[in-house]
């Protein structure tokens, strides 16, 4: 399930809606989200049937611009149904912004309205022939049940495992692991992941998603040697970022750093929250090859980077501030001052 994206809705898209509700004359309403806001595009008036009436969105969408369309069905002409209309061309931030607001827009408009929906990815995902096929696959019987669907799945994977050839889950088929994201790395940054595991000392390596590019890659930003107090100076003040921080304190610990400050913009946020796990499982993978250097179990996430300094790592990771020299004089001061059990005196005789 997609983390709610926190768009609002506006009101002139409710009212259209309300309107469009009570006089069953409206047969679709466009719907986009502009300035983080799901606006009001147009309404489109029936002519025919449902199934006739989709005709019309060919003209209404466009070829690489995701939208919802809100249709009124037949019968009875008081439901509805929600089309998200997210072509394989558009943007990967818009689609993960569109896939994250679904769930708020029908809820602001009324859940209980909307008794079927679709998720189109191209123009022709809305035609007549299309949705027959839609409503074909809703009726057919399930031949299973989610249940034993997963142990079929699992059946699936042990055989495969026997063949020697399992892959694991589908998040090792890219660097990232997640194709619906589909993002991808930038040449270079698997090296330079690879010397920072090879690396001694204290050391930080930070990379970015490239969301002014149309490929949107995570590219290397920089690297260097740093101290644990010095560290929040390489984070970006004002957008996302992930990092990796080696802190050898007792031995050489990678710890995995998201920073995601609270005022940059919101189609960021959603694009970093989405592959934060992904990049950090894939990091992790590559910088198992290297004994000298272990990666910490403790993610550390932070909406203001300027806080990281030794004390505030210290809290939040519950770390012991003890070093192991320390630790070691204390033990051997608790056995030299052991003494023996000394009886306690009895009452005195009255």
């Amino acid at each position: 399930m997609s983390a709610a994206s926190g768009i609002g809705i506006s009101q002139e898209l409710v009212e259209e809606f309300s309107d469009a509700v009570n006089t069953k004359a409206t047969r679709f309403i466009k719907v986009s989200i502009q300035n983080e806001s799901l606006v009001y595009d147009e309404s489109i008036q029936g002519a025919g049937t449902f199934q006739d009436d989709l005709a019309m969105l060919q003209s209404a969408v466009e070829d690489n611009t995701p939208a919802y369309i809100l249709g009124r069905l037949d019968e009875p002409p008081a439901e509805w149904i929600a089309i998200s209309y997210v072509p394989d061309s558009a943007k990967v931030r818009d689609k993960m912004l569109y896939a994250s607001t679904r769930a708020s827009l029908m809820k602001s408009l009324g859940s209980t309205l909307f008794t079927d929906s679709i998720f189109a990815t191209s123009k022709d995902d809305l035609t007549a022939d299309a949705y027959a096929a839609h409503r074909r696959h809703v009726n057919a019987p399930k031949p299973l049940s989610a249940r034993e669907q997963e142990m079929e799945d699992i059946k699936a994977a042990e055989r495969k495992a026997s063949g020697g050839i399992y892959e694991g889950s589908r998040a090792r088929k890219n660097h990232l692991g997640n194709d619906n994201v589909g993002m991808k790395w930038e040449d270079g940054l698997t090296e330079a992941i690879k010397a920072f595991g090879e690396g001694e000392g204290c050391s930080v390596l930070v990379f970015t998603i490239n969301v002014t590019s149309s490929s949107e890659m995570l590219h290397l930003h920089s690297s260097a040697d740093t101290t644990v107090d010095h560290l929040r100076a390489y984070l970006l003040p004002s957008d996302p970022c992930f990092a990796l921080f080696a802190w050898p304190r007792t031995q050489r610990e990678i710890y995995w750093i998201y920073s995601c400050p609270s005022k940059s913009p919101v189609k960021n946020r959603m694009l970093y929250s989405s592959c934060s796990l992904a990049t950090f499982l894939a990091a992790k993978a590559i910088l198992a090859s290297y004994p000298t250097s272990t990666v910490a179990s403790r993610k550390i996430e932070t909406s203001d980077p300027q806080e990281l300094d030794e004390a505030f790592l210290v809290s939040y990771l519950d770390l012991d501030t003890a070093t192991p020299a320390a630790s070691n004089n204390l033990s051997q001061s608790v056995t030299d001052e052991k003494k023996p059990f000394a009886r306690p005196k009895g009452p005195g005789r009255r």
